[in-house]
């Protein structure tokens, strides 16, 4: 939370909003590492959407659950990422802007874009048994 914004960054000293996402859904979730995607950032809406596509083939629409990936979108352009965590018994939502770190109720993410989308990870058959 304390780690400042920095377009492009992955961390573990500054991160970007994908870069936190990364970060959060590995060292909290144990989650595996996702691509860096280093061509994503803040005002490359195009390179978020087409990183969007790849990553989306992986992932499935769910909820609002723990380690799940809150995308932002306005139409199909996909504007921003966030990550579902589970924060004094409540849902909430961690993202990084320039502004820095936040960490926001489901609710209070929602409203503050345009159209949010939750995706988990995809579990295929073979690996549910």
């Amino acid at each position: 939370m304390r780690a400042p914004y920095r377009e492009g960054a992955r961390g573990p000293i500054a991160f970007d909003c994908w870069g936190l996402c990364i970060a959060v859904r590995n060292q909290l979730f144990g989650l595996p590492l996702m691509p860096t995607f280093g061509s994503v950032g803040k005002d490359r809406i195009r390179e978020n959407t087409s990183a969007y596509h790849d990553l989306r083939q992986g992932m499935e629409v769910c909820q609002p659950e723990p380690a799940a990936i809150a995308a932002v979108f306005r139409g199909e352009l996909c504007l921003h990422v966030g990550v579902v965590v589970l924060s004094e018994g409540r849902l909430k939502v961690i993202d990084t802007n320039p502004g820095g770190a936040c960490l926001r109720t489901i609710g209070e993410f929602e409203a503050a874009y345009p159209r949010v989308v939750y995706y988990r990870d995809r579990v295929l058959p073979e690996q549910a048994q």
